[in-house]
């Protein structure tokens, strides 16, 4: 697909070239899209928690300063923020069994960050923490989850195993009314909505699932019994692995060396970089001076956006790649280019990156046909980049067997014992569902979670055209709500960071209206319609870039929203522009005392 390099000096495309490699980035999307769209998964299994026994209780009717709806990192940050801002009485509410939101979730062998720990775990100086490993695995970041909410005393009025059914604004006392699925009734002043990012698992409709003998499960509910601590029960079982995306990534090499046979099942190959994890020198650590997170933080991100640092103190697959994320997160452009020329030198250094993501299939898997099913044709950026030192390897094993299923459609059916992918059959013993969640659908944006604001109007009904928010976190009419996510602000590739400014964000003003002595927290109608034309105005343009993507989750399965809610400056601009409305007498336009 590309001429004949000159050493030393970077390929050369010719014009025939790069239309001969778009054609065939759409030939294979052609080959994986399926009309469902979204509609081809389901959500109705594996909804119970594996890991904690639920235990009865009384139902709670009590008074609370804040609830927070979510005890993944988002609602962790809330609630230590809220505490550093003075409230006592802080409820934290989740489905699962503890703290820790995805990472409760998935403990399935091998699973870790992809984003370097020391950026990505926040609060790390706060809790007196330095990670042991470059990308922490799964356990230790649970457990700095858990560290957060102990230090922060969230679990004296947690509730978990709970789902808030109910949010209704009472205008007289100017508190939420909050109703659970275990009967909780009870008041508080404010509530904070930060779930929904990575909680549903996602499952695949095939026809016949039902009908498997076998065992089934998602890696996000782990079945640690079946396959045991260290997987030596699998020694026996034929195992198929669903799915090769982020979790597939991580798990199949693990699964591969313990089952007697491991039959992969592909719909699209991800792109796999080197991650080059090792662990943290300890005597590193011993060198940090105070601030030395967030000078981390905000040099990863500066880096990842697109803007200048004078150093890469990171330096990872994430920051040698960060002009090939413009097109999913912008950041900062060069003004000296017309669109086309930056259009046409970031294709370029597209194809330059995934041709060396596919050159080093051919460098690591042995058999020809296998790493030609392994190679991903598409744009970098359509689906979330990969990091592994060992998944292409596992595929060097005779007792792994990669199946494509893209001509198919996806598998065909499973049967009492088997796995179809068109005519062919594989007998299998167990099948494991690598196939993530769902991405960004909360409670609130699905309708699970109604929340009826002033005078009994539905949030949904007010967003019916839309979210209409200011800055991404509170509705004119919804007074002392707060929602943490993606919606209407800015996303970066760590999440966390974006989530530690929106929750900082929350914290300060919550605590000026308690100084203020203001009852409500909520944005004119005005300052609301003014942030909604700023996300249209700025929100980044790349409908066509994830129409031309391989089906994912960026995409919406390959049926793109053709709105998009982002902030298109990007985070670095967002985190500075809420800075600059705290200090400059922002909080008039949201602190009420009537």
């Amino acid at each position: 697909m590309s001429s004949t390099p000159i050493p030393g000096q970077p390929r050369r495309y010719r014009p025939e070239e790069l239309e001969a490699l778009r054609a065939k980035y759409r030939q294979e999307r052609d080959r994986r899209i399926r009309p469902e769209g979204l509609s081809q998964y389901r959500r109705d299994r594996y909804a119970t928690d594996p890991y904690t026994e639920r235990t009865d209780r009384a139902p709670v009717t009590d008074l609370m300063d804040a609830v927070v709806i979510g005890g993944g990192f988002g609602g962790l940050l809330a609630g230590a923020r809220l505490r550093e801002a003075g409230l006592q009485r802080i409820r934290m509410i989740d489905e699962a069994g503890d703290v820790g939101g995805t990472w409760y979730w998935n403990r399935y062998p091998g699973v870790h960050c992809d984003v370097e720990s020391t950026v990505y775990l926040p609060l790390l100086e706060e809790v007196g923490y330095v990670p042991k490993w470059r990308y922490a695995p799964g356990e230790e970041i649970r457990q700095h989850a858990v560290a957060i909410a102990k230090r922060f005393d969230l679990y004296a009025d947690a509730l978990f195993h709970t789902r808030v059914t109910e949010l209704r604004w009472g205008d007289d006392a100017a508190q939420w009314h909050v109703t659970t699925d275990r009967g909780d009734r009870f008041r508080t002043r404010y509530a904070v909505i930060s779930s929904g990012t990575l909680s549903q698992p996602k499952l695949p409709g095939i026809p016949g699932i039902e009908t498997f003998a076998g065992h089934t499960f998602h890696t996000s509910r782990w079945d640690h019994a079946y396959t045991g601590d260290d997987l030596g029960l699998l020694a026996d079982k034929r195992v198929a692995v669903v799915g090769t995306g982020a979790s597939g990534i991580q798990v199949i090499p693990e699964v591969a060396k313990a089952a007697a046979h491991l039959y992969v099942f592909q719909r699209t190959p991800s792109t796999v970089d080197v991650r080059d994890n090792r662990p943290i020198d300890p005597a590193w650590g011993e060198t940090l001076k105070p601030g030395w997170q967030r000078e981390r933080m905000e040099n990863f991100l500066t880096i990842v956006t697109g803007d200048h640092a004078d150093e890469d103190l990171i330096d990872d697959g994430w920051t040698s790649t960060a002009r090939l994320q413009r097109h999913m997160l912008t950041g900062t452009l060069d003004p000296t280019l017309t669109d086309e020329e930056r259009a046409y030198l970031d294709e370029l250094a597209d194809i330059r990156k995934m041709d060396e993501i596919r050159a080093r299939v051919d460098q690591v898997v042995e058999d020809p046909d296998t790493a030609a099913k392994l190679k991903p044709w598409y744009r970098y950026m359509c689906k979330r980049p990969g990091f592994s030192d060992l998944y292409l390897e596992a595929f060097n094993r005779p007792d792994v067997t990669l199946v494509d299923t893209a001509d198919s459609g996806g598998i065909t059916r499973m049967t009492g014992s088997t796995v179809a992918v068109g005519d062919e059959e594989y007998e299998v013993d167990c099948v494991i569902f690598a196939t993530g969640f769902e991405v960004g659908v909360s409670g609130v944006i699905s309708g699970t979670l109604p929340v009826l604001g002033r005078g009994g109007t539905p949030l949904l009904g007010h967003w019916g055209e839309g979210p209409r928010t200011l800055h991404g976190f509170y509705s004119h009419g919804f007074p002392n709500l707060f929602h943490l996510g993606s919606m209407q602000n800015a996303a970066s590739v760590n999440f966390t960071h974006v989530l530690q400014e929106q929750a900082t964000h929350i914290g300060a003003v919550v605590a000026e209206a308690t100084r203020r002595g203001a009852r409500r927290i909520e944005p004119t109608a005005d300052a609301e319609q003014a942030w909604v034309d700023v996300i249209r105005e700025t929100a980044p343009d790349n409908y066509a870039f994830r129409a031309e993507c391989t089906p994912g989750y960026y995409n919406s399965e390959g049926k793109p929203r053709p709105l998009n809610n982002s902030f298109g400056p990007g985070p670095a601009v967002f985190h500075d522009l809420l800075r600059r409305w705290r200090a400059e007498g922002g909080m008039d336009e949201v602190l009420s005392a009537d």
